[in-house]
């Protein structure tokens, strides 16, 4: 089975106010994690609890995360399987983290990923090339 992440990233301006919502949000919205459809911040809000939950490093289950979050089990297992997707979260026998216990080493290693991601595609790219006789 492929495993694949989907790596977005977006320049957004920084908010003006150093309030640290404000600044999750813009960090958050930046990496395309949350997406324009979280009108009620409910990806927003899981991914808080998880970040909240990094210093006890054993992460939580859906029904934790849903409780803390006032959602659908439905609903937290809907973003739980998106942030997956973008690579920011893990799953470890039914219960869910962040991949790293920082946001610095998030963006090290989203950062790690792009670029192998991207040495891949050139390396491809001069292939056909040739087979092209470009």
């Amino acid at each position: 089975m492929i495993r694949s992440t989907k790596i977005t990233i977006f320049r957004i301006r920084k908010p003006q106010e150093k309030s640290i919502n404000d600044e999750l949000q813009w960090f958050f919205d930046s990496l395309g994690i949350l997406g324009n459809r979280d009108k009620n911040k409910s990806c927003f809000r899981t991914v808080i609890v998880l970040l909240k939950n990094l210093r006890q490093g054993d992460g939580l289950t859906s029904d934790e995360i849903a409780e803390r979050v006032q959602l659908s089990r439905g609903t937290v297992v809907h973003h739980l399987h998106s942030l997956m997707n973008a690579g920011v979260v893990v799953s470890n026998r039914s219960r869910y983290m962040l991949r790293v216990e920082n946001l610095k080493k998030l963006i090290d290693e989203i950062e790690d990923d792009l670029y192998k991601t991207m040495a891949e595609l050139k390396q491809v790219a001069e292939e056909i090339d040739k087979r092209l006789e470009l």
